[in-house]
């Protein structure tokens, strides 16, 4: 399915190159693209691969320039680019956290301020993974974390199976729209927009979100009430805060320094990371094996996700070199239609993609064909940022093809069907699709604090 659609578009897109004056295209080479690529992915080849391949011979095919005397310089602009290091210092800061236990000490601190309202410890996955994003930067990495604490607390009890697990998918897939969100740095780097601004755009769309998941879980447990756990003294609760200190101090670190304008969103990776490895050496989990643990980790992950935007990159190029982009841009921009109705025309593109499409190589792939678009109709490129990044965040608890969803699934203690995570991620699926709804007829969500601070 995600090549049927991905090729189409291709194809489309190529006859749109042609109609706007672009080099004559064959369908006979166009249907044996279709066909390759049917083929590798079908197959299950790694999607920089077929990113890389797609490029070299839609170059071969449609370009008479020898774009690959340029390849050379097209892989070392985003390898090089000083804003994409701040990608594996977040990723590396996440798994120092990860094994000095700091995400446990996080949920237990919050449970004992949260389990008493409707609903009651499902506030806390909420809560924690929010928390935990604002130090990750990264969707999957806050839900296997957060995941991994949090099941055990209710294996026994009475709460839905569906809602605990469609709650952590929910606050899982928070970790990229809360900054330090990567997504943000890979857009930032493509459009050539300033993370930083993007940052601080994504903070009241954020806190919309979790409101509304609150919201979610306020009526259920209205609807579905249980009995409460007893009253915990207020002394044993600011106790419990002792365990939220590292993570806010960590925010405090890497947050205030980019929003004080004291460090690039580069620089407060890096502070965060010797913040991280400060507070692992305090609980006395650092060691040199922990600390070659997390770098594995982070060495694999960051390979991974450069492999992609290597790919997308080269693609990127050739697609441009060929006035894809442009003749996709001026044929959108001409239609007889008021530009809120291509936005949403846009948006719905990108909920079908994220049904089916991993949400990083959606993005990679997509936003230089539509941004040029966007910023054409008159959009702000900051707030379109946090609009795609949302989208991206949908796309990973979006049935059947969630990233996030399967990451739980697989971290059930005594398994079950995977339709217990599609059904309970439902509502704040739709809660989250209502946040996108408010953006749009609302953009000073995003935009107002920006603007406040110049």
């Amino acid at each position: 399915m995600i090549a049927l659609v991905f090729l189409l578009g291709l194809l489309g897109l190529l006859f749109f190159a042609a109609a706007s004056g672009g080099p004559a295209l064959p369908l006979a080479e166009i249907m044996g693209l279709v066909a390759v690529f049917l083929v590798f992915f079908g197959a299950g080849v790694h999607i920089a691969a077929v990113l890389g391949i797609l490029a070299v011979l839609t170059g071969l095919l449609f370009s008479d320039r020898p774009f690959w005397l340029f390849a050379g310089q097209t892989f070392w602009g985003p390898s090089s680019n000083f804003v994409l290091i701040a990608v594996p210092l977040f990723l590396l800061m996440g798994e120092i956290l990860l094994r000095a236990g700091l995400s446990d000490r996080l949920y237990r601190a919050l449970n004992v301020w949260l389990n008493r309202l409707p609903g009651g410890l499902l506030h806390t996955n909420i809560a924690s993974c929010a928390l935990f994003s604002a130090i990750s930067g990264s969707s999957v990495a806050t839900a296997a974390t957060m995941g991994s604490v949090a099941l055990p607390y209710f294996e026994g009890t009475r709460y839905s199976q569906r809602m605990v697990l469609g709650s952590l998918a929910a606050g899982g897939a928070m970790g990229n729209l809360i900054p330090p969100g990567i997504t943000f740095i890979v857009y930032g780097l493509i459009t050539e927009t300033s993370v930083g601004a993007l940052y601080i755009a994504a903070l009241g769309p954020s806190l919309l979100v979790t409101a509304l998941f609150v919201a979610v879980i306020v009526l259920h447990g209205l609807r579905n009430p249980m009995e409460r756990p007893l009253q915990v003294p207020i002394g044993l609760k600011l106790r419990a805060l002792g365990g939220l200190v590292p993570t806010l101090l960590l925010m405090l670190l890497v947050l205030g320094s980019i929003y004080g304008g004291y460090a690039t969103p580069t620089e407060a990776a890096a502070l965060g990371v010797v913040g991280a490895a400060g507070f692992a050496a305090f609980e006395g989990k650092l060691s040199w094996r922990m600390l070659n643990a997390s770098a594995e980790a982070t060495a694999r992950n960051t390979a991974l996700l450069g492999l992609i935007i290597l790919g997308a990159y080269l693609l990127n190029y050739v697609l441009t070199l060929i006035n894809v982009p442009q003749a996709v841009a001026g044929l959108i921009g001409g239609l007889p239609v008021p530009p809120w109705v291509i936005m949403l025309a846009i948006i719905g593109m990108y909920f079908a993609l994220g049904t089916f499409m991993e949400g990083f190589s959606m993005i990679i792939t997509t936003v230089p064909v539509v941004f040029p678009i966007v910023v054409g109709l008159g959009y702000d490129p900051i707030w379109f940022g946090v609009v795609v990044t949302m989208l991206v965040e949908i796309a990973q608890i979006s049935p059947p093809d969630g990233t996030v969803m399967y990451v739980l699934q697989g971290m059930r203690p005594r398994g079950g069907p995977i339709t217990d995570v599609f059904a309970g991620v439902m509502p704040f699926l739709l809660a989250y699709l209502l946040a996108v709804g408010l953006l749009m007829v609302w953009p000073g969500i995003a935009l107002w604090l920006p603007a406040m601070m110049g």
